[in-house]
């Protein structure tokens, strides 16, 4: 076989020369290409290797720890290993949701990462089928005051609104974190959710031989290639990053792919046999897998791609991670009338080849035989098994921290002014949460958001949550957390947890203290999916995030959602009326390692973290969903970051009502943080039923007031004793303030 262009390297150069290296191909792997072809790869096919061997496309490294997720209920109808999970919710209806990572990209091009992060990831739900209803982000940013971190929030906001504002996807909530450990190595993470009629499900896979294998979309040019490679290396601060490997984004053009397909599924579904995004490494990742996963090979003349640039080579149209662009297998003899559906819109519909038998995955370019490899082996990067130690800094434990604050009114207010704790409207003002007004439920309103399903009396709450420094101290509990943190903020809403999808960035998984800190995350999350019913449905894995040989934080995000039955049963966070009673749920002896108050305080992060009481955690979920589904409480807010001082203002902040609180603990208590607790409001009429199914797990500590003023006092003597003027300024002027 012969390349097609004189000035690619031939077979024996690239050997020569190890340009596979460069690739991100290991010698042992380019060996083993060799042997399995008997023969040496051309230019082409190890650049098809390259980017299907890579650890974003493959995850060889991660992939045995991932295989120890739960997966699996009554509810699942999709796990892994699709473009998206899915999850029955009643009626002939599913949920459909994922959550992916953009982190290389938005670190280079801030804007164009982060608006090409949501295109890929709605193109995974409606490539199952699903009509996408929510955008959710995770954002994960080094220091507010540095003029680095402001030019990437300015970006990643910008991008993530100007494509989610612009294809009419309402994105509706999220969060945000700052620490040092993200200086270089910003985090971008998106989830997204759709709705499926079950009838109109669709998978990636290219059954049926002689069956078209259909391009749509956009066409093909240079933007992106190499981008799995991209992902699945660390930054090197001396060096110029690939900024060629960043895609570029056109949220107009996704908005018709995403109409027509949907339109093609409903008129011609049972004679559309696959769908798959072209997403990472492009028009391979997505036919490969295809075939690979129908057990069948595939012929592709790259002569038809539709391309937008002049003399593009086979390894160009092959590894372009240009985007808008989506791959149907469907029955011969109705592609042309699904080819027309596309064309009528514009876009391009063009048939590039054919499902074969056997499982030969064959390229041609101008009549010339320029790629032929067995399918399942380029699908199937060699797994390695890799080394784990248990990081130097969990082997000795410092001493609890316990706080002495001599002026605990003015810690209240610094700890509101810290980016992680204070208001982040000043971002998602910037987002269009209501396009299509299906949002009941606003960023900034509840711990999670809520969307209707129309035409039925049901909503979906959702939910991201991160916390990273927890994990940092222990990666199985702060794994367990991550979990917990998200379940928390879907059960104070009225909804039932149903399932997860999640983001994993960590560092480099060659070093074995790394890959340990990944492995307990994931048995953390695993745990804790298994004990509250919530399987992992779908996911992504970003490792690499480091710059110099220093990596982030461990940071496993988990992205939740949940069923609400009826709309009636929704729950607000906000206090609603004066007299109404205040309890605690769950009440705990004080926690502060980890905490907001202890990187506030000490600037730093030490100390051990409690194991997690499974089957108290599981009796608290369950009495507060009960106390939901009875109509028991006015309001619920889950205690996190800040802990029961930061959920009392929060619950006052969009109210005229202030707080009379008297705890039967020190003062100080009042900033720990402790997994499973809650702050829920009851009116009078509610009060004995409510402490009558709550037993001990509720504790009363106080009143909502006329009077707007928060006034807490210990049982030693110290207290707090604010305006709510004064709170409310600190908590939502701060970051802006910072931002500025």
């Amino acid at each position: 076989m012969s390349t097609t262009q004189v000035q690619e390297p031939t077979p024996n150069e690239i050997k020569d020369t190890k340009l596979y290296q460069a690739w991100g191909l290991t010698d042992a792997e380019y060996e083993l290409i060799e042997q399995k072809l008997q023969r040496l790869p051309n230019y082409t096919e190890t650049g098809l290797f390259s980017a299907m061997w890579s650890e974003h496309c493959s995850y060889k490294k991660s992939k045995p720890v991932l295989k120890t997720f739960w997966s699996k209920n009554d509810r699942v109808l999709q796990g892994p290993g699709e473009g998206a999970g899915i999850l029955d919710i009643g009626d002939n209806q599913a949920v459909v949701f994922k959550a992916e990572s953009h982190n290389h990209p938005s670190a280079v091009e801030p804007y164009e990462g982060a608006a090409t992060g949501v295109g890929g990831i709605l193109r995974d739900i409606f490539s199952m089928g699903a009509q996408p209803i929510a955008v959710l982000d995770s954002l994960q940013f080094g220091n507010p005051d540095q003029a680095e971190t402001k030019r990437l929030i300015d970006g990643v906001v910008a991008g993530i609104a100007g494509y989610g504002n612009a294809i009419g996807i309402p994105t509706v909530g999220g969060a945000t974190n700052f620490d040092a450990t993200y200086q270089q190595n910003p985090l971008v993470n998106v989830m997204a959710v759709g709705l499926l009629n079950q009838a109109d499900l669709h998978v990636g896979q290219a059954r049926g031989i002689g069956n078209a294998v259909i391009y749509v979309g956009a066409t093909t040019g240079r933007d992106g290639i190499h981008g799995a490679t991209f992902a699945s290396s660390e930054f090197d601060s001396h060096q110029d990053q690939n900024r060629s490997a960043v895609q570029v984004g056109d949220p107009f053009m996704e908005k018709l792919v995403m109409d027509t397909t949907l339109n093609a599924v409903r008129e011609f579904g049972a004679h559309i046999v696959g769908i798959q995004d072209m997403g990472a490494a492009g028009l391979v990742s997505s036919t490969a897998e295809m075939a690979d996963k129908a057990g069948r090979g595939m012929q592709l003349n790259l002569d038809r791609v539709p391309q937008r640039e002049a003399h593009m080579t086979p390894y160009e149209l092959m590894l372009s991670e240009s985007q808008e662009r989506m791959i149907l297998v469907v029955e011969p003899e109705y592609a042309q009338s699904i080819m027309d559906l596309f064309k009528a819109q514009d876009l391009n519909a063009v048939q590039i080849g054919t499902v074969t038998d056997g499982k030969q995955y064959q390229l041609y370019f101008q009549d010339e035989l320029v790629a032929d490899v067995p399918v399942d082996f380029l699908t199937s990067a060699p797994k390695m098994h890799m080394a784990q130690t248990k990081p130097a800094r969990l082997e000795k434990v410092a001493s609890d921290y316990q706080p002495d604050l001599a002026q605990p009114s003015e810690t209240l207010l610094a700890l509101l002014a810290q980016p992680n704790v204070a208001s982040k409207a000043s971002l998602y003002r910037h987002f269009d949460c209501s396009v299509k007004a299906n949002t009941v439920v606003k960023p900034g309103q509840a711990d999670a958001a809520i969307v209707r399903i129309r035409q039925t009396d049901k909503a979906l709450a959702m939910t991201t949550d991160i916390n990273s420094r927890l994990t940092y101290l222990d990666p199985f509990i702060g794994g367990q957390r991550a979990l917990l943190e998200a379940a928390q903020n879907i059960v104070a809403t009225g909804a039932t947890p149903i399932g997860i999808t999640d983001c994993l960035n960590f560092g480099n998984p060659d070093d074995p203290e790394i890959y340990y800190e990944l492995a307990q995350s994931v048995a953390g999350i695993n745990d804790m999916a298994q004990l509250l019913n919530t399987p992992v449905i779908s996911g992504n894995v970003s490792l690499y995030n480091e710059t110099d040989g220093v990596a982030i934080h461990p940071t496993p995000m988990v992205g939740m959602v949940g069923l609400i039955s009826n709309t009636d049963l929704i729950v607000t966070q906000n206090f609603k009326a004066v007299d109404d009673e205040i309890y605690l749920i769950n009440p705990q002896p004080a926690e502060f390692n980890g905490s907001e108050l202890q990187n506030m305080v000490q600037g730093q992060l030490s100390g051990a973290l409690k194991p997690i009481d499974h089957k108290q955690v599981q009796a608290i979920m369950e009495k507060v969903q009960t106390a939901t589904k009875r109509h028991l409480v006015q309001s619920v807010h889950d205690l996190s970051e800040g802990g029961l001082a930061v959920a009392l203002s929060e619950s006052l902040m969009e109210t005229p009502f202030g707080a009379q609180v008297e705890l039967k603990t020190p003062l100080n208590d009042i900033f720990s943080e402790v997994p499973a607790q809650f702050i829920v409001s009851v009116s009078s009429a509610q009060q004995q039923a409510f402490e009558d199914l709550m037993g001990t797990a509720a504790m009363k500590i106080g009143k909502i007031t006329p009077v707007p003023e928060l006034h807490i006092i210990g049982n030693d003597a110290k207290e707090i004793q604010l305006p709510m003027t004064q709170v409310k300024e600190k908590y939502k002027d701060s970051l802006w303030q910072r931002l500025q």
